[in-house]
């Protein structure tokens, strides 16, 4: 992957799918948006697609979501075959990264600003993927 220009990161949940964007130099990540998975379809590659043609990264990092000890399971096929996806269809390299508690660091971090999650879900998928994308920028250097 190049180590400049705009990288996106994507947390793919079953709902949700969080976006997080790269500043051009690869130094701090962003929240940028929330995409809508509805059950039972297939990943919404044109919203994400849209975001691509927009953003104009160099690369994307998929989260891995790997078990406690650090092994796939079904979920884990699922992303890996997401990220095949996304790779075929952007025409961009796709980096998985390990995203293994990326969501409770940031329920961690609402709870220590006495926030709550409620209603908030979006928001959450968006920081999950913002951290995703921060610790691998932060990885490479």
């Amino acid at each position: 992957m190049r180590s400049e220009g705009r990288l996106l990161g994507v947390d793919v949940g079953t709902k949700r799918i969080g976006l997080a964007v790269s500043d051009p130099g690869q130094t701090v990540a962003t929240p940028l948006d929330t995409l809508t998975r509805r059950m039972g379809k297939r990943f919404p590659m044109k919203s994400l697609k849209d975001h691509v043609d927009r953003l104009e990264p160099v690369g994307i990092v998929v989260g891995l979501p790997l078990t406690a000890e650090g092994d796939d399971d079904a979920w884990t096929v699922e992303v890996r075959a997401t990220a095949a996806l996304i790779a075929a269809k952007s025409g961009l390299p796709v980096e998985l990264w390990d995203e293994r508690m990326t969501t409770a660091r940031v329920h961690v971090a609402i709870g220590e600003m006495r926030g709550t999650t409620r209603g908030r879900k979006d928001e959450v998928d968006r920081l999950a993927a913002t951290v995703l994308l921060q610790a691998y920028l932060d990885g490479r250097r």
